[in-house]
């Protein structure tokens, strides 16, 4: 069947939309509040590399009246805020494990054994399951109470059961994963032995996230993404514990305990929650079930898509531990960086979306024009945050890495490591977090297949050009063979673009043009690019500083400047942020 889209009534998006979208229902459409950062009277002249195509239907689109209108907005604020106190209590136990830890061999160990488990967490957990999981629950939820608990019991019992082989199978064959990393002698069966820690403390992990996707549904976002700090907790309390007092390889074990610990407690915190949510909860493995068949479904292409993007990470691992000591642990360092502003913005973004995608009603044309608003103000709020944190990452990831992890172990020299690893992060970090929001589009659209199809297409380019700009490109070029991890970062960044101009290319086909106005862009950029003028002056006009004064002058200014000139030039996200500060200033001068 064609899945062209064509003008005029009764037009189709694809043959997957067309076969799930009831026909003589209105879009129910849950509009944001936000005003998407539009500039000017036309916010949709002039999108980037956004290729012409016919959109379905009439092209025009009237919301929902405002009583039926839901913000998201209030639902992305919730998420980030919940992600962002995640994420500086995670800030806080890298600052402490690299006082303890440095750029060490066991660091490495502790970095690499942590991947493999994670790969669990992570295909099974969140992302999966939420993609999976959520359009089918939030849809029973408005229909069939009693259905939608049973799917989620019958899902939590087949994830249980899944899951506790899956860890038991990897702790067995814990020595043949650490057999193909290039670590060797005690680094390599430190390795092996936190893996085998590590495994179950990922199922419970697993377990974690169905709760996160049964909290999203009921639009409880604040507990599900806050929960992560108590598995956070766990590990600095054990670096400090015992820190200092052993030896840097039984340390490394010890702090695996403490994640096992804090993998508990992250389930177990969420649970009364979801006790009084779901208010059948009685485990039990359905596979008769209709809905439940329909999840299991959508799960395996997301898994595998996932699986695969895991893969990707997987075997980044894998070539920096061929890569002089302490690649992989300052390649893990550089990472908890360059996802906070994935997680913050794109993943607050794209949680918030997907129930309210999901649950848009209405006919073919109709649920297309509901989807292209709701992605094209997801775009211009993700774009708003991502350009600055891009460039700041480049320019500025010394002060950043040196405010954050620099202490103990943590030197100067490991400082401008984790800078170069970040600068090449840069490469891709709009379109990742961007095309985050393009994959909760296609799966509240039922579609799996489709990011799967492209994920592919990121890892197979990734893994071959990371594996020569790591191992072969610093030997040609003459320079130290520890900054190929750089050339990791990058490659990734190439192969994200093209995953992200694949997706939004098909989509646009579905539902119409979608993207960023080039003004948009191009004002985000020259606010960015001024902020990072005014920084890099007063950086060389202090000269040398403590860490902390430094980045509050630098990265202060910097921010101040982005937010002056994009709200100068009209963007308005930019002047509801910069009007409510001066709210607040005159709040308290009074």
């Amino acid at each position: 069947m064609n899945d062209s889209p064509k003008a005029g009534n009764g037009s189709r998006i694809s043959a997957d939309l067309s076969a799930k979208i009831p026909q003589n229902q209105s879009a129910t459409v849950e509009n944001d509040s936000d005003p998407n950062l539009s500039i000017g009277a036309d916010s949709h002249a002039g999108r980037i590399a956004g290729e012409t195509v016919e959109t379905v239907g009439t092209g025009t689109f009237t919301p929902a009246p405002s009583s039926k209108l839901i913000s998201t907005g209030r639902s992305a604020f919730l998420v980030g805020a919940g992600i962002l106190a995640s994420r500086i209590v995670g800030l806080i136990r890298q600052r402490v494990f690299a006082h303890y830890f440095g750029t060490s061999a066991a660091g490495d160990a502790f970095s690499a054994a942590f991947r493999i488990p994670n790969f669990l967490q992570n295909v099974f957990g969140e992302g999966a399951l939420s993609a999976s999981f959520i359009p089918v629950y939030a849809k029973l939820l408005a229909r069939d109470e009693d259905e939608a608990s049973h799917v989620a019991s019958a899902i939590l019992a087949m994830l249980a059961l899944v899951t506790s082989t899956i860890v038991v199978g990897g702790v067995l064959i814990a020595p043949y994963l650490v057999s193909i990393t290039g670590f060797e002698g005690e680094t390599r069966e430190l390795t092996v032995r936190l893996i085998k820690i590590f495994f179950p403390g990922a199922g419970l992990l697993v377990l974690s996230a169905w709760c996160l996707g049964v909290l999203n549904s009921h639009h409880k976002f604040f507990l599900s993404y806050t929960a992560p700090v108590a598995w956070n907790l766990a590990i600095i309390t054990a670096l400090i514990l015992f820190g200092g007092r052993v030896g840097q390889f039984q340390l490394a074990e010890f702090v695996a305990w403490g994640s096992v610990i804090g993998s508990a407690l992250q389930f177990a915190v969420q649970l009364p929650t979801v006790l009084t949510v779901i208010h059948r909860l009685r485990p039990v493995v359905d596979l008769a079930n209709a809905h439940v068949r329909t999840v299991m479904r959508n799960f395996i292409p997301v898994f595998t898509s996932r699986g695969v993007v895991q893969i990707s990470a997987f075997v980044d691992t894998i070539i920096a531990s061929f890569l002089p000591a302490g690649a992989v642990v300052a390649l893990s360092y550089a990472q908890s960086l360059y996802t906070l502003p994935v997680s913050l913005f794109g993943m607050s973004v794209s949680a918030a979306e997907l129930p309210a995608m999901s649950r848009t009603l209405g006919t073919v044309e109709e649920v297309a024009a509901a989807l292209r608003q709701r992605l094209d103000a997801g775009l211009r709020r993700i774009a708003f945050f991502i350009v600055p944190s891009s460039m700041a990452f480049l320019v500025f990831g010394d002060v950043i890495a040196a405010v954050l992890y620099q202490t103990g172990e943590f030197r100067q020299d490991a400082v401008l490591y984790v800078w170069g690893i970040l600068a090449g992060s840069t490469v891709g970090l709009l379109a990742s977090t961007l095309g985050r929001l393009y994959s909760s589009t296609y799966y509240a659209l039922h579609d799996t297949r489709t990011p799967l199809r492209y994920a592919i297409v990121h890892v197979v380019l990734a893994t071959v050009l990371g594996y020569f700009a790591a191992i072969h490109l610093p030997p040609a070029l003459g320079i130290d063979p520890k900054w190929g991890v750089t050339g990791l970062t990058v490659s990734a960044g190439i192969a994200g673009w093209i995953e992200f101009g694949l997706l939004r290319h098909t989509l646009n086909k579905r539902i119409g043009t979608t993207g960023l106005p080039t003004r948009l862009l191009a004002i985000l950029w020259l606010g960015a690019a001024v902020g990072a003028i005014i920084g890099w002056g007063l950086k060389l006009m202090v000269g040398i500083l403590h860490p902390v004064p430094m980045a509050l002058l630098v990265l202060g200014s910097y921010g101040l400047t982005y937010f002056g000139v994009t709200s100068a030039l009209g963007v308005n996200q930019a002047r509801q942020i910069t009007d409510r500060a001066f709210k607040m200033l005159k709040f308290w001068r009074s």
